[in-house]
């Protein structure tokens, strides 16, 4: 079968590894299904991989992607839940938790063999490109806005660089739940697609807000990490899944922290329950994921540069076959 996959670790130059080509079908273990798949989405985490974190040589060849939407075995519709090892479903009950792509195959390829737990029913409402960008992005999104960030309609919510996946979908959420949404960018035309998706507001990077928040979700780390701590409110809350601009803010801005009781809540992807339910949410509200591009899967390296150099609003989608 066809599959993109890690193929050589370069940490300087990701795209470097990557490989697109026949593999063979993959082996379905007692508990596992197969699913063919129509629609995989991109996430920072495939460039991660190829540049070696938390994927060694000795792993390759690993085929990428954590995201994806197909048939099962029987012809059903279903949304892949990409998390394997929860709640020992499928594997070992001492196995760690992990997810495609690094400790078993991923989604960019023609077809995947997964545990059955991890399949939820497609809603028919969701195209197969739309529903392959929810267990990654959408999921994460979600759990930061409902789960960990605690917040009611009303409640205020700065989102850290808009344009990315993360961003994007929960500035969707956000706005479809009655928060109010704040957002950063330093494009300009991004701000303004933010607010035509729901933003209250949108702002350059580092700009005073009207009014502090409730909470801020952030992805994006060293580059907006002291502006995260000082838009908040008194025992404001920080929500944090990812350090796109690097890990290590050079201000910890503890005495913020500390001083003003704020909260800094660690967050990452979301539970199977969850997905189902942000799956009930976008059926209900009408709420669709915002997609950039769709790619063939024989075009994925050009997928990979559009997303390695940012200029992306939405989530980056193959079409497979």
């Amino acid at each position: 079968m066809i599959a993109a996959y890690a193929a050589r670790i370069d940490p300087q130059q990701p795209l470097n590894g990557l490989e697109l080509g026949e593999l063979p079908e993959p082996s379905v273990p007692h508990g596992w299904t197969t699913v063919q798949l129509r629609a995989a989405s991109l996430n920072h985490h495939d460039l991660w991989s190829l540049r070696g974190v938390g994927l060694g040589e000795q792993d390759l060849p690993l085929i990428l992607g954590c995201d994806g939407a197909g048939l099962d075995a029987e012809g059903n519709e279903v949304v892949i839940h990409s998390v394997i090892g929860e709640s020992g479903h499928g594997v070992g009950t001492d196995e760690p938790r992990s997810m495609l792509s690094e400790r078993y195959p991923g989604t960019f390829a023609e077809r995947i063999a997964v545990p059955r737990w991890n399949l939820l029913p497609k809603p028919a409402e969701l195209s197969f490109a739309e529903a392959a960008c929810l267990p990654g992005a959408w999921l994460t999104a979600y759990r930061m806005l409902f789960t960990n960030a605690d917040l009611s309609p009303g409640d205020t919510v700065l989102v850290q660089g808009a344009g990315g996946g993360v961003a994007t979908a929960a500035v969707v959420l956000g706005s479809a739940a009655g928060f109010r949404v704040f957002v950063t960018s330093r494009d300009d035309v991004k701000r303004k697609r933010a607010v035509a998706l729901g933003a209250e507001a949108a702002f350059e990077v580092g700009a005073r807000l009207p009014q502090r928040v409730d909470a801020v979700l952030e992805t994006v780390g060293e580059a907006t990490w002291s502006h995260s701590v000082r838009a908040l409110k008194d025992g404001g809350r920080l929500v944090i899944s990812g350090a796109t601009s690097g890990p290590n803010p050079p201000l910890g801005e503890l005495q913020h922290i500390f001083y003003r009781e704020l909260r800094v809540i660690g967050s990452t992807m979301g539970s199977k329950k969850e997905l189902a339910a942000l799956l009930d949410f976008c059926v209900a509200k009408g709420v669709r994921p915002v997609v950039d591009s769709v790619f063939p899967m024989r075009d994925i390296r050009h997928a990979f540069e559009r997303m390695e150099r940012g200029d992306l609003f939405g989530k980056i989608v193959l079409a497979i076959p």
